[in-house]
């Protein structure tokens, strides 16, 4: 039976995915992209609660004055979903809203993010956190994307 709406298994308060955020990460579960090394391999499968506006809302209301992000982490088999859930979230205006993909490209509708990380995680290459990556970290200013992976490398 295919899977009709987006599902997480959990979330969190962390200071290193979206640099200069207090970001509150939801964990999208059903990965498609089962990277080599994965350190979330529990979030291929298909489990976990379902992600909807109103869920969203109240995390928001929960951490609101706390957090200053949402970043959706995951979600590459279900990019609409996601871009809808982004839409959502931006037009609360009390967060910004990040989204960790493990695609090659920006999405479609990047109007709703303030910023997408790019890339699977490939272990020969490294994290965020290496010169060697292949993965990008931008962040939107108006219709341009920056480039800001560099940040994660600064001490």
């Amino acid at each position: 039976m295919p899977r009709t709406t987006m599902k997480f298994y959990n979330y969190d308060i962390v200071f290193q995915e979206i640099p200069g955020e207090v970001t509150l990460a939801v964990n999208i579960t059903n990965c498609p992209n089962h990277c080599k090394n994965c350190h979330s391999p529990h979030l291929w499968e298909d489990k976990g609660e379902e992600l909807t506006p109103e869920v969203v809302d109240l995390l928001m209301a929960r951490y609101k004055g706390l957090a200053t992000c949402i970043c959706l982490m995951g979600g590459d088999g279900e990019q609409q979903e996601v871009e809808k859930l982004a839409g959502h979230i931006h037009s609360k205006g009390n967060m910004k809203v990040g989204w960790y993909s493990g695609r090659e490209k920006l999405p479609q509708h990047g109007e709703w993010f303030d910023y997408v990380k790019t890339g699977p995680y490939k272990p020969e290459c490294g994290s965020l956190k290496e010169s060697t990556t292949n993965q990008r970290l931008y962040e939107r200013d108006g219709e341009e994307w920056h480039d800001i992976t560099e940040r994660f490398r600064k001490k």
